[in-house]
């Protein structure tokens, strides 16, 4: 795939992207009800709305890749030897979008090799988009303005960091006190990690459970913008579902603080 069909693709995403936080802004005008899945996350309307207008969207590419996605069959994952797939979260933050705060999402990747290679990430009560392809860089539009590049912050040491609401453990906190971090701001969503890689934070760690969906988009921009995605052993973060959906923990940050990172890692 060569880079005029990536950007084809990210130019259809961001398209996609829009239509589905369209889809999710009229639950949001209505009502937020959400039921609880299987696994005891929140499902609202707006889930399945945002997931059946980017599955139409994804189709009408005809690029032939399957996709994963959140609200999707995911009996079919594992096992089939995917090098390319679509990799989608219709809405991220659920929770943030059930309590009325405006830091939800609509991701969607498109994964190579088990590498992100392009991302979107809309935040559809902001109407802010994050774009990025790997090795094109990456930018942020916000409405109807023209989109601007953005980068992480090239720094040695973190002096920022940006954290989840709704799951910061022991773990982070010890992590980023290692790290001599003292400003740590809170967000929902794959928001955390275009703070990132918009130079708004220095870094971002994780230290729980993750699904593929949640981070490819995000990742996709944030390795655009100047940013590593590592696992919590500081190895680049895998998107291979053959390896399964889940993953313990990432950590977010830019290049030229891998010395620093990685020391905090096996310290």
């Amino acid at each position: 795939m060569d880079s005029e069909s990536l950007k084809t693709y990210l130019a259809a995403c961001q398209d996609i992207a829009r239509a589905a936080g369209a889809e999710i802004q009229k639950v949001a005008a209505e009502d937020a009800e959400a039921t609880e899945k299987a696994d005891g996350s929140p499902l609202t309307r707006a889930d399945l709305a945002s997931h059946e207008t980017i599955s139409r969207g994804l189709e009408a590419l005809q690029s032939g890749l399957p996709v994963l996605s959140e609200e999707g069959d995911l009996e079919q994952v594992g096992g089939a030897g995917w090098e390319s797939f679509w990799c989608v979260d219709p809405l991220d933050g659920t929770k943030e979008f059930v309590k009325g705060l405006d830091e939800y999402t609509v991701n969607i990747a498109l994964v190579r090799d088990a590498v992100p290679a392009l991302g979107v990430v809309y935040v559809p009560a902001q109407d802010v988009m994050y774009a990025g392809i790997a090795g094109e860089g990456a930018s942020r539009a916000v409405g109807d303005a023209a989109a601007e590049a953005i980068s992480a912050n090239a720094v040695a040491r973190p002096r920022s960091a940006v954290v989840s609401r709704s799951h910061l453990s022991d773990e982070t906190r010890q992590f980023l006190a290692a790290l001599g971090v003292g400003d740590v701001v809170s967000h929902g969503s794959s928001i955390k990690i275009c703070a990132v890689a918009a130079g708004e934070a220095d870094i971002y760690p994780r230290h729980g459970p993750t699904c593929l969906w949640d981070t490819a988009a995000g990742a996709a921009v944030a390795r655009a913008a100047g940013a590593r995605v590592v696992d919590l052993a500081g190895q680049p973060l895998s998107y291979n579902p053959d390896d399964g959906i889940k993953r313990p923990g990432f950590i977010v940050y830019p290049e030229a603080m891998d010395e620093a990172v990685q020391a905090a890692i096996f310290k």
